[in-house]
């Protein structure tokens, strides 16, 4: 039996503030949620989209403060594709005669502009995706939480579900905050976080739950330290790289998906912690013991006496 390794980094000794680090995100997320509630999108909402195309790139701070200076409420204005292409979003009804109103105002100052396509966004499309989109984040959840149970053992499983829980709380309660727009990306993103925060915390539980069955020491705290100290060079080099990666499509990536990168900056960076600190520290006032995992001798005498 290999012996354990020198401790290097005590995490589980600095459990307890980071147990007050999240509950203050947490209780900031939660209160942002309730009293400014979320931005919701065109998706979610309902509401004209236009779509015109430019001769040359345009200044997109310029057309949302035209138009809003000519009485349109609730203006979002963002490139395309292309950046000649833009996308503008009206949270308003919708009239047949409201794109040429718009390309009108967009012409008034010499811009070569053209209309590709006005349409409306009705707000019973909006209902059915926030319902529908809120039951698969519900029905992703239940579904993490019985793998890991089966996988492994309850505790893990109610750790795992709270973790992911704190990731999704303070992602959602960011954008409420800040009133960014929350739209149909965005709770993609919200999924992709649940999925990779997962997936280090199912690293750092394996890891665990090896060392418990091979030491021979029962401080549980000693054991979650020396787990995470073992998975730490691959969970920061993992999410180092992926912050990189999500950094450079949120600077180069356009307006499109700039609340996409976010979102993921947010959950890989809020993720990363929970894994390391929320996950693991949450087994101890669970009680997790080494008779969850390992059966005890008097239990294994049980079950060969019942052998035939």
């Amino acid at each position: 039996m290999k012996p354990l390794t020198h401790l290097r980094i005590d995490f589980m000794g600095r459990r307890n503030l980071a147990f007050v680090v999240s509950a203050v995100m947490l209780i900031v997320s939660i209160g942002a949620i309730l009293i400014l509630q979320l931005n919701l999108g065109l998706d979610f909402t309902g509401g004209t989209l236009i779509e015109v195309r430019y001769g040359a790139a345009p200044s997109l701070d310029a057309i949302r403060v035209l138009l809003e200076e000519n009485g349109f409420q609730d203006v979002s204005v963002q490139t395309f594709g292309a950046s000649t292409e833009v996308l503008i979003r009206l949270q308003q009804a919708f009239d047949a005669d409201v794109g040429a109103e718009v390309v009108n105002l967009l012409r008034a100052d010499g811009a070569s502009v053209d209309l590709v396509r006005a349409e409306f966004v009705g707000a019973q499309v909006g209902d059915q995706l926030r319902d529908q989109s809120g039951l698969g984040l519900l029905v992703a959840l239940g579904v993490v939480m019985l793998y890991v149970a089966l996988r492994f053992q309850y505790k893990f499983a109610i750790g795992a579900l709270l973790a992911l829980l704190h990731d999704v709380i303070i992602v959602v309660g960011v954008f409420a905050l800040f009133q960014l727009d929350f739209n149909l990306t965005v709770l993609a993103a919200i999924l992709a976080v649940i999925g990779y925060s997962l997936n280090d915390t199912i690293v750092v539980y394996d890891r665990i739950r090896e060392m418990i069955r091979t030491s021979r020491i029962d401080d549980m705290p000693q054991i979650f330290n020396e787990a995470i100290n073992a998975t730490l060079s691959r969970t920061l080099a993992t999410s180092g790289t992926t912050l990189l990666v999500l950094l450079a499509l949120l600077l180069l990536g356009g307006d499109m998906i700039e609340n996409f990168a976010i979102a993921l900056l947010i959950g890989v960076g809020v993720g990363t912690f929970s894994s390391i600190y929320t996950a693991a520290a949450l087994l101890i006032p669970l009680g997790l013991s080494r008779e969850d995992l390992i059966p005890t001798k008097k239990e294994l005498d049980e079950e060969e006496e019942e052998l035939p």
